[in-house]
């Protein structure tokens, strides 16, 4: 399904929540931000999407494998951590937002600042339910 064709006025609100949800966020962790999201939510189009983006920002290949495996990686700092820990809690929302991850991401992160994270999250995620139900991969418009 062609959703901006079938529903553009969903379509239209989804891309101004987006971007508003981007302002004042550094584009390089927005862009890790996005594909982590599309990893955990098994969305093909739009990691393919973001990792196109998170290149022309000039995040590295290197990171850019290592998102999958964050955790375990010594190549991000402690507030893409704390970001890349909230991303995968509210993505996984159903298992809540553990205290200890939303404090750390407080900690990283001033209130405006985090509440525009919190909303590139949700806005993610949207996305990513978007393009996984109605069956978009990689390389279609």
């Amino acid at each position: 399904m062609n959703f901006s064709a079938v529903s553009p006025k969903v379509f239209k609100a989804v891309l101004a929540l987006d971007a508003v949800a981007r302002e004042g966020l550094d584009p390089a962790l927005l862009e890790l931000v996005q594909i982590r999201a599309s990893q955990v939510n098994r969305c093909a189009y739009c990691i393919s999407y973001h990792i196109s983006d998170a290149r022309k920002a000039g995040e590295s290949e290197e990171r850019i494998h290592q998102l999958a495996a964050w955790e375990e990686s010594s190549l991000f700092t402690g507030k893409e951590r704390a970001a890349l820990a909230l991303t995968e809690a509210v993505t996984l929302l159903p298992a809540g937002v553990p205290d200890a991850v939303y404090e750390e991401a407080a900690r990283h992160f001033e209130e405006k600042e985090l509440a525009q994270l919190i909303a590139l999250i949700f806005t993610t995620n949207a996305w990513n339910r978007m393009n996984v139900t109605t069956r978009k991969t990689p390389g279609t418009e």
